[in-house]
């Protein structure tokens, strides 16, 4: 077998990190869950963040604080454009603390992982992405329940058949995902669980404050 120069190999490994700069990040320090709105995104990530003593962010959150607003100001007042650059910045910072050796649960929104950009920097960067799947009805009945219980409600939820056609076009892109698991009538706890174990996920005994994305 013909032996490379050093020279050569150097070069070689410059254009791997050139190419591939978080395909180093491997480790299961992260998870990233994925789904529509009521999949559960939020509630499971906080269960399983308690399971693991992992810190739990909300994306939307960070964007909120990250822009001085709420997302639904910035979607009315800057438009959804705007928006997913404030979510693309957002999710690079995550995923740069995650590499820095930051341990999270994070809870992306509804339309982050529909975006090829983010899907794509997800991918590279090697931490697990579950989607949390139900039936379109069973989402429906979540939302309107939750929705009704804080007393607000959103656009979309005025208009069944416009959700279902959301959840159709999106669902094509969730399923993307490497790693799915069903919600349909479990507990939180459960479906936690069930994460935790597929995963082969490990709690910490101790760990900094990293901050919850409240």
């Amino acid at each position: 077998m013909r032996k490379s120069s050093g020279k050569t190999v150097k070069a070689r490994k410059q254009s791997v990190r050139k190419a591939h700069p978080s395909r180093r990040i491997r480790s299961r320090t992260a998870v990233f869950l994925v789904g529509f709105m009521g999949a559960g995104k939020t509630s499971v990530g906080r269960a399983l963040g308690k399971r693991l003593n992992w810190t739990f962010e909300d994306l939307d959150d960070r964007i909120g604080r990250r822009e001085g607003r709420k997302v639904a100001e910035i979607f009315r007042e800057k438009g959804e454009e705007e928006f997913r650059r404030a979510e693309r910045e957002a999710l690079g910072s995550v995923i740069d603390e995650l590499a820095s050796g930051a341990v999270k649960v994070i809870a992306l929104g509804g339309g982050a992982f529909v975006q090829a950009h983010n899907a794509r920097l997800l991918e590279e960067a090697g931490f697990p992405t579950v989607f949390l799947e139900a039936s379109v009805d069973e989402l429906w009945r979540r939302c309107q329940d939750q929705a009704s219980a804080m007393g607000a409600q959103r656009p979309l939820l005025q208009d069944e058949a416009q959700f279902q056609k959301l959840h159709q076009t999106r669902r094509k892109a969730y399923l993307k995902a490497p790693h799915k698991v069903k919600t349909g009538k479990r507990t939180i706890d459960e479906i936690a669980a069930e994460i935790e174990q597929m995963l082969g996920l490990k709690r910490i005994a101790v760990r900094e404050e990293q901050g919850e994305g409240e």
